[in-house]
């Protein structure tokens, strides 16, 4: 017996509080250091989740009659006083494996005969699972915020360029006049369906997967559907294998985020390329930017870089769920690395959205520069291709070799020119078509001007400015409502909270007026 006692000893602490008497010793010292100080390492994540799932699992059990209300009651108050708790007051041990084991521990340290309910029907992941999914709902809230913010600064810049013309590039190669506000359009829509996507996985991340006992559900009458709602989650998860053991929740979300930034990487990318020197487009302002230690002139695009930086680290990361999620539909390695991995994922995208936020609405724009650009570099070739073939009645593909071989002979004669001469236009049709070409003066004159080409987009979705101000009616409309949406819900979730705690303390406090006027209640099985 003594033997057997000494060997349950590990570092000075008797293992057994968390998972019972069926180890003779300890963990070793390498364990705790590689896998137990990683469970730890979560608890500013989980802390606060794990207080509601611990208060909500009481109170459904005590209300079934599956624990002693007047256990029940000293339960609850213990709980309420953890919770009040500071985390940095709070003793977290490796020894003792996890965040919940080192609760249970606090608790039985309080009151042994009270703590030993903790674990009636429900296994250790269960606690941390809901704890991880309150954290994640909560984080999604704020990258919607921050995504919605982040809309609003681009559709704030877009009103105030739609008149503000610019070449369009591909392959960073003037391509097409267009404007400034139909350019920055291009990136706010993508972050209407990022909304989009983030509220439908704030759907699937809000159910509840408490109540599920070993897995293949419990014996106990555990009202799943009430702790749900005791902790504000629209549903609880239907199958109780599945409730555990989900390995596409935490991939959709690393997914949804790394989609999210690869939006903004487009648009960082533009950016940097734009505040060069060599495009001189667009500069940042000073609270965006970092000096050179070594070269003074220097005035680097690092919040840029570090948008880009980020893009790349959030793609690792969605490979490493991705990895550890390919196991049997029963192990742990999906589950503990996921607990912390993608709440901080969710902090740190957030932080960066709203960064680019911060940076978008900073920006400032060499327009008289963009306007200038906007006809070099033959912006129109398409446009007069297309007036060939309206006013010629050539085929697009025809017009489209007239107007290349024009600008390939015009170039020879001078690399730096800028238009077509009438006679090298016409040599080029003669050579193409065999003909002339009766084109209007007014015609080509306009072509010139690329405020005139961009006007003449007015189907839906163009650059000119009546569809442009149509699609800034539509992204604030959608931008107010994903806020709306975000509001009612961090209300609701509020609100639940606030319940839940209320009810903790009605019921602690009935208890006690209750033991005081008729003794102890009875500890029967419902």
């Amino acid at each position: 017996m003594a033997r057997a006692k000494a060997g349950a000893r590990a570092g000075g602490r008797t293992r057994g509080q968390g998972e019972g008497a069926r180890l003779r010793e300890g963990p070793a010292p390498e364990l705790m250091r590689a896998s137990f100080a990683l469970e730890i390492a979560d608890a500013p994540i989980l802390h606060d989740g794990l207080h509601l799932a611990d208060l909500a699992h009481i109170l459904v059990l005590r209300d079934a009659g599956v624990i002693p209300r007047q256990d029940a009651s000293k339960l609850l108050a213990l709980l309420l006083e953890l919770k009040e708790l500071p985390l940095a007051r709070f003793p977290l041990d490796p020894a003792l494996e996890d965040v919940y084991s080192n609760r249970e521990a606090w608790l039985k340290q309080r009151d042994a005969n009270v703590a030993g309910w903790m674990g009636t029907g429900r296994p250790r992941r269960e606690p941390a699972t809901i704890a991880y999914r309150i954290a994640v709902r909560e984080r999604l809230l704020r990258l919607s915020s921050a995504t919605t913010a982040l809309g609003d600064a681009l559709v704030a810049q877009a009103r105030r360029h739609v008149a503000t013309v610019m070449p369009d590039y591909t392959y960073l190669q003037p391509a097409t006049p267009t404007s400034l506000a139909h350019y920055l359009l291009s990136f706010a829509y993508p972050l209407l369906r990022d909304l989009d996507r983030l509220e439908s996985a704030f759907a699937r991340s809000n159910e509840c997967p408490g109540g599920i006992g070993n897995i293949n559900g419990t014996r106990l009458p555990v009202d799943r559907a009430k702790l749900a709602e005791l902790l504000g989650f629209d549903r609880a998860i239907a199958n109780t294998r599945d409730a555990m053991w989900q390995v596409d929740q935490p991939i959709e979300l690393m997914a949804q985020v790394t989609m999210l930034l690869l939006h903004l990487d487009r648009l960082a990318e533009d950016l940097q390329i734009w505040n060069t020197a060599e495009f001189g487009l667009v500069e940042l302002a000073d609270r965006h930017a970092r000096i050179s230690m070594i070269m003074p002139q220097k005035k680097n695009p690092y919040s840029l870089a570090f948008v880009r930086g980020m893009t790349g680290a959030v793609t690792g990361r969605l490979t490493s769920m991705t990895a550890v999620g390919k196991t049997p539909s029963a192990q742990m390695d999906n589950r503990i690395f996921a607990l912390g991995e993608v709440p901080r994922t969710l902090d740190k995208a957030a932080e960066t959205v709203e960064l680019m936020a911060g940076v978008v609405a900073g920006l400032t724009f060499d327009t008289k520069l963009m306007r200038e650009r906007a006809g070099r570099g033959f912006t129109w070739a398409m446009d007069l291709a297309e007036t060939i073939m309206t006013e010629g009645g050539v085929p697009y593909r025809a017009a489209h070799r007239v107007v290349g071989l024009a600008i390939r002979e015009t170039l020879e004669r001078d690399p730096r020119a800028q238009r077509i001469s009438e006679d090298v236009l016409a040599s080029a049709a003669r050579e193409v078509l065999g003909r002339e070409l009766q084109l209007s003066t007014r015609s080509l004159a306009d072509l010139e001007n690329p405020a005139k080409v961009v006007a003449t987009r007015t189907g839906l979705g163009g650059a000119a400015a009546g569809p442009v101000k149509q699609m800034l009616a539509e992204c604030g409309a959608v931008l107010r409502k994903s806020a709306r949406w975000r509001s009612t819900t961090e209300a609701r979730l509020a609100a639940a909270e606030q319940r839940l705690v209320d009810l903790a303390r009605k019921r602690t406090s009935s208890n006690r007026s209750r033991a005081h006027r008729v003794g102890p209640p009875s500890r029967r099985l419902a």
